[in-house]
C-alpha cells in the first residue's frame, strides 16, 4: 500500500531565514544605489558589489543580513515567459530549514506550489535528507495549494512505483483509500462479471496472473451536476503478443500515468468539495504474454455493442478506456474526462511537456485551454479528424483498434474512444505522457502529472460555491 504524502507549509511561527528573489537585470542596475534599491537588502547589494558576484537566472547567493543571521537571494527570471515555477528549485537549492520569501513572486500560488513539489522525492527504495520547509507565500490559500500538491505527489509516487509493487490490487487499493478518505463509494467489477459487461477489458488482461477489473468510485452521486472521470491504468505493457522492443518496454510501469492523473483530480475535487457528482471509473490491466493472452485477429465484442478487430495488441489501452468510457456515457454526465497514456504519436507531435486534448465542443476547449494557461498545465488541442475515420475500419468487425496507414495514431485513437462516447453532453480526451525526462524546476526525473490541475481549475472556475 502506498500511503498518500502530506506536503505542507511550514508554521509561519517558526524561526526562518529570509530569501529575496531578484530579477537579475533589476539586480544589477540595483548595484549602483543599494540603499535606494527597492524591495532588496542593502547588506546584500553591498556584498555581491564587493565580492563581484555575477547576477545570473538560477543562482542562489548568500549573505550576513542585519540582524546578524543568514539571508539569500534567488535570481529569478521575470519577465512575461518567465517560468513560474522557477522558485520550486529552490527547494533543491537550499539546506535543511525554514525559508520565507521575503518578496513577493510573479505568481505566489504557483511558487508556494512548485516548493511543495520541489521538494517532494520518490523515497520508498532510497532514504535522502531532510528537505527544506517553506512558509506559506502571503496572499494564496494554503490549504489549497497543500491539497493540490499532496495530490499530485500520491500520482508521482504511483507512477513512480515498479510494476512488481505497483499491480492490479495496489492500484486497486489506492482508489479504495481514496473514497475512505472522502467517505466515497467504491465497487470493484472482476471475475465472470467483468468478462461478460466489460469484454475489452477482461480481453486485454487474462492474460496475466493479476487478474483484470475494473474499480468505480462514486461521491455525492445524487448530485444532479454530473462529472465522470476515467483513467487508463495498464499497470505494466509489454505490447501483449505484438511484444515491445526492449527500449520501448523500459518505461512501462507509467503506463497507468492515465489513471493516476484521474485519481489526483478526483482527490483535488473531494478535498476542495466542489458542487458536482463525481464518478472516477479506473480500469485495471496488466498486458502480458501468455498462453492464454488475448491475439492480433481476435474479434471481441464491448460493453456497447461495437465489435472489436484487435489490429495490434499493443494497442491495449483504448479498448479498456472503450469499455469504462460507454458506462460512464450510459448516465450522461454534464462532463466526461479521460486521461490515457494512450500513443507514442503524441509525443512526436507535440513531445513530453504538451499533452494534447481532443474535444467536439467548442465551448469546453475554450475553458479547457483557459483553465490549463491559468495554472500553467500547458495543454494543446488536436483535432478530431473525422476522414480519418477510415482508418478504423475492419473488413469483418464494427471497428479495428490499431488504425491503419501509420499516420495520426494520436488522432486516430481519439476517434476510437469518441465511438464510445454518444450521450455525454460534453467529452474530451487527454493524450498525456505522464513522465519527466529530465529533472524540472518542480520536478525530479520520473513520474509526473499532466492535465489533472488544468481539469480541477475548470471544474472549480464552473462549480466551486
Amino acid at each position: 500500500m502506498i500511503d498518500p504524502p502530506k506536503l505542507k507549509f511550514a508554521d509561519p511561527k517558526e524561526k526562518s531565514v529570509a530569501v529575496w528573489l531578484a530579477d537579475p537585470r533589476d539586480f544589477a542596475g540595483a548595484l549602483a544605489a543599494p540603499d535606494e534599491a527597492p524591495g532588496l537588502p542593502a547588506e546584500a547589494l553591498r556584498y555581491a558589489a564587493a565580492a563581484r558576484i555575477e547576477a545570473k537566472t538560477g543562482r542562489l547567493m548568500w549573505f550576513v543580513a542585519a540582524d546578524g543571521g543568514p539571508g539569500a537571494v534567488y535570481f529569478v527570471d521575470s519577465g512575461a515567459k518567465a517560468d513560474p515555477f522557477q522558485p520550486g528549485e529552490l527547494a533543491n537549492l537550499l539546506p535543511p530549514g525554514v525559508y520565507r520569501l521575503a518578496s513577493a513572486p510573479r505568481r505566489p500560488d504557483l511558487a508556494g506550489l512548485a516548493f511543495l513539489l520541489g521538494a517532494h522525492r520518490f523515497d520508498r527504495y532510497k532514504s535522502r535528507p531532510d528537505s527544506p520547509r517553506l512558509i506559506a507565500p502571503e496572499g494564496i490559500d494554503a490549504a489549497e495549494i497543500e491539497s493540490i500538491a499532496s495530490s499530485v505527489a500520491f500520482a508521482r509516487d504511483l507512477i513512480d512505483t515498479p510494476a512488481n509493487d505497483l499491480g492490479p490490487d495496489e492500484l486497486e487499493a489506492a482508489v479504495h483509500a481514496l473514497g475512505k478518505k472522502f467517505g466515497a463509494r467504491v465497487t470493484t467489477f472482476r471475475g465472470e462479471k467483468l468478462a461478460r459487461e466489460f469484454p475489452l477489458i477482461h480481453a486485454v488482461g487474462k492474460g496475466s496472473p493479476r487478474a483484470p477489473r475494473l474499480v468505480d468510485l462514486r461521491w455525492k452521486p445524487k448530485r444532479p451536476r454530473r462529472l465522470a472521470l476515467v483513467g487508463k491504468g495498464v499497470c505494466f505493457d509489454s505490447g501483449g503478443l505484438d511484444i515491445k522492443p526492449e527500449s520501448a518496454m523500459a518505461l512501462m510501469k507509467k503506463d497507468m500515468g492515465g489513471a493516476a492523473a484521474a485519481i489526483a483530480a478526483a482527490a483535488m475535487v473531494m478535498a476542495a468539495n466542489v458542487d458536482v457528482g463525481l464518478r472516477l471509473l479506473v480500469p485495471i490491466v496488466e498486458n502480458s504474454v501468455s498462453g492464454e493472452a488475448f491475439r492480433p485477429g481476435d474479434v471481441y465484442a464491448s460493453r456497447k455493442g461495437l465489435t472489436v478487430e484487435i489490429g495490434n495488441t499493443d494497442a491495449e489501452g483504448r479498448l479498456i478506456l472503450a469499455d469504462a468510457l460507454a458506462l460512464a456515457d450510459e448516465e450522461a454526465p454534464e462532463l466526461l474526462f479521460d486521461f490515457a497514456t494512450l500513443t507514442g504519436a503524441a509525443r512526436v507531435a507535440l513531445g513530453p511537456d504538451l499533452p494534447p486534448y481532443y474535444t467536439d465542443d467548442e465551448g469546453l476547449a475554450a475553458e479547457i485551454a483557459s483553465a490549463a494557461a491559468r495554472v500553467a498545465d500547458p495543454l494543446w488541442r488536436m483535432p478530431l479528424w473525422r476522414p480519418y475515420e477510415t482508418m478504423l475500419e475492419s473488413q469483418i468487425a464494427d471497428l479495428d483498434n490499431s488504425g491503419s496507414g501509420g499516420f495520426a495514431g494520436s488522432v486516430a485513437a481519439a476517434l476510437f474512444l469518441a465511438k464510445f462516447v454518444v450521450a455525454a453532453k460534453a467529452w474530451a480526451h487527454f493524450d498525456i505522457y505522464a513522465w519527466n525526462p529530465k529533472p524540472r524546476a518542480h520536478a525530479p526525473q520520473g513520474g509526473d502529472v499532466q492535465a489533472a490541475r488544468a481539469i480541477f481549475a475548470l471544474l472549480e472556475a464552473r462549480y466551486r460555491r
